[in-house]
């Protein structure tokens, strides 16, 4: 297998497999959980591609739903191999968004709609550092310096020649900002007016689109807070939306979850700055920091 096989994604196919499987038999995951003597908890993540699957996992529900194709159970036990290799981002140890970044790593587009700060994809080093103290004021140093690499790591998809997925090309990002992410001070002006500028200058990028919500706008269909609209070129992947939490994170693959966001997302196009007005608005707020760093 090619060496940068994506475990997050592998691990969504193969439970989409295992999940047909299972449906196909006319069976629900509380019987197949009875007759392995596991929890229905532990079938529901296989399925969703949430929790590391074994070989032995996959011969023990083939062997429950009666598979007879050997060279299918041979495929769906590769799978599970791959699966359990590690991606990219392991090597920085405990990263607690591992899932989100395996889907994003393996992406061709993402909407995104970012209410408090700049996207990560978009952000200057010096931003995401500033960013994580002031988000997570316990954090050791040596922990914001790892997250803010992989953060750089990321960025990597975004570019045209060194994105780190090459046989899919650069990601397909556009990013709906409030006005307030910009007006959010994330450590000295100086600082922001490069974090700006690096907006406009990504901006104009052609797979990348970056729109403003400004705050004249009112009540828009964002108001209720972050998400993010995964899609990739695997027609067998499902759409995710993917929204950030605390603690958890949570992630919608139902049909009508991502049509609702979606719907909500075009909303969100429509009634933000288009891109030229939105790089007038960035600009005249970079000369307001130019104007308190002096």
């Amino acid at each position: 297998m090619a060496s940068n096989v994506n475990p997050t994604v592998r691990r969504r196919r193969l439970g989409m497999e295992l999940r047909k499987l299972r449906e196909d038999k006319g069976m629900t995951a509380e019987q197949v959980a009875e007759r392995l003597l596991v929890s229905q908890s532990k079938i529901s993540r296989l399925e969703n591609g949430r929790r590391s699957i074994s070989q032995r996992d996959v011969r023990d529900l083939c062997d429950v739903y009666e598979v007879e194709d050997r060279r299918l159970v041979d495929s769906l036990m590769q799978m599970a191999k791959d699966s359990r290799q590690q991606g990219w981002w392991h090597a920085f140890g405990d990263i607690p968004y591992s899932v989100y970044i395996g889907l994003e790593t393996d992406a061709a587009s993402l909407r995104t709609y970012e209410p408090q700060v700049v996207p990560g994809l978009l952000q200057t080093p010096e931003y995401a550092s500033a960013l994580i103290r002031g988000a997570l004021p316990e954090t050791a140093p040596a922990d914001i310096d790892k997250r803010v690499q992989v953060r750089m790591r990321r960025q990597l998809r975004l570019s045209e020649t060194e994105n780190n997925n090459p046989e899919i090309g650069p990601l397909r990002l556009w990013a709906v900002i409030d006005e307030a992410a910009l007006r959010r001070r994330v450590g000295d002006a100086q600082l922001m007016v490069r974090q700006l500028e690096h907006l406009i200058e990504q901006s104009e990028q052609p797979h990348i689109t970056v729109q403003v919500m400004p705050f004249a706008m009112g009540a828009h269909p964002g108001v209720n807070g972050q998400y993010a609209i995964l899609e990739f070129p695997d027609a067998s992947d499902s759409t995710v939306v993917y929204i950030e939490g605390v603690t958890s994170d949570l992630y919608l693959e139902k049909a009508n979850d991502v049509q609702q966001y979606s719907v909500m997302y075009e909303h969100l196009r429509a009634q933000a700055l288009n891109v030229d007005q939105t790089r007038e608005f960035i600009s005249d707020i970079i000369g307001t920091y130019a104007g308190k760093a002096k």
